[in-house]
């Protein structure tokens, strides 16, 4: 069955299918037009593909410009995965935009009691700090910024904030991010390098509060 509605999702948060939902790891991205926010969640999926999970990677946007917020949306599974609509209850957020830190009912909403949070900062906002504690989310925190900059000399914070998730999930193998990550930028072999590199770096970074 094709899913692609909110009332169907809820659907199986109230009946005997929410094992199917439970079954899945679900991602949401939140950063701004530019910054590769789908870029991350694909390359999630694929490294998730390559191990040989079903995956499901989807964008979804807001107005078409530069510097709009993006979301993106990327659920992993070890069985066939249905559910093909956004994700409104995550087991994690990514918060790619160091300024969207301070939107935190939007970044929070709906992630799930225990679930994680991977934030862009080199402190994490009051807010962020407070709604984790709430939901009893485990916080972690990289400071991609810096990280893009030495890496890239530009605020490229995709690649840095995936390596930040799969140090804090451990969803996946690092050394599979590493691989997809050379192969998706392989033709350009000095961008190749720098992207792995920054996504080691982060990885070695990150760190829970």
């Amino acid at each position: 069955m094709m899913v692609s509605d909110k009332a169907y999702y809820k659907h199986l948060l109230n009946t005997s299918d929410k094992k199917m939902k439970e079954e899945i790891y679900e991602v949401r991205w939140h950063g701004r037009g530019g910054q590769g926010v789908v870029t991350s969640s694909e390359l999630l999926a694929l490294a998730a593909l390559r191990e040989g999970k079903h995956v499901y990677h989807a964008p979804e946007f807001g107005p078409e410009r530069r510097g709009a917020p993006v979301r993106a949306y990327t659920r992993i599974s070890t069985h066939p995965i249905e559910l093909h609509s956004s994700i409104y209850t995550p087991d994690a957020v990514v918060v790619i935009d160091p300024s969207l830190q301070s939107e935190v009912q939007s970044v929070t909403h709906g992630l799930r009691e225990g679930g994680l949070l991977v934030v862009n900062a080199s402190t994490p906002h009051e807010g962020i700090v407070e709604a984790a504690k709430k939901l009893k989310a485990g916080l972690w925190f990289v400071d991609a910024y810096s990280i893009a900059m030495e890496v890239f000399g530009r605020p490229f914070y995709n690649t840095p904030m995936l390596g930040a998730f799969v140090k804090a999930s451990g969803l996946v193998s690092i050394n599979t991010v590493l691989d997809v990550v050379a192969e998706r930028f392989g033709k350009e072999s000095k961008l190749a390098e720098s992207n792995v590199q920054a996504v080691r770096k982060a990885y070695e970074m990150v760190r829970r509060l």
